[in-house]
């Protein structure tokens, strides 16, 4: 699995992030970086590891109010039959109370984002 230069959306929602929440991967070898933002979150970054379908990284965020805030997610990654990538993230908030599971799509962008 790669997920170099994949931008992604929330289809389901349980933290912060939501529908206008764009995520674009960049990765090296096993070593994963992603920065995203819209919606309640004006910018976040992830930086984590990715090993076989196990996705582990730490975030943080700045939100629309102004606040940071950070966590920690371990996703499970996969390949849907249409070929994009599916990401079930399970996310706990290390600077406030509060656990969850979002659900990351791929964006073909070339298709989704002209709609």
């Amino acid at each position: 699995m790669n997920l170099d230069r994949v931008v992604m959306h929330v289809t389901a929602d349980q933290g912060v992030v939501g529908l206008g929440t764009r995520l674009r991967f960049l990765q090296k070898g096993s070593r994963v970086m992603g920065r995203y933002g819209g919606g309640a979150v004006s910018r976040g970054c992830l930086v984590g590891t990715l090993s076989g379908s196990q996705l582990v990284f730490r975030y943080a965020q700045v939100e629309a109010s102004g606040e940071i805030h950070g966590g920690r997610s371990v996703c499970e990654v996969e390949r849907r039959p249409d070929r994009r990538i599916r990401i079930v993230e399970h996310f706990a908030w290390r600077t406030r109370p509060g656990s969850g599971i979002n659900v990351f799509r791929e964006i073909d962008t070339l298709r989704d984002e002209a709609q």
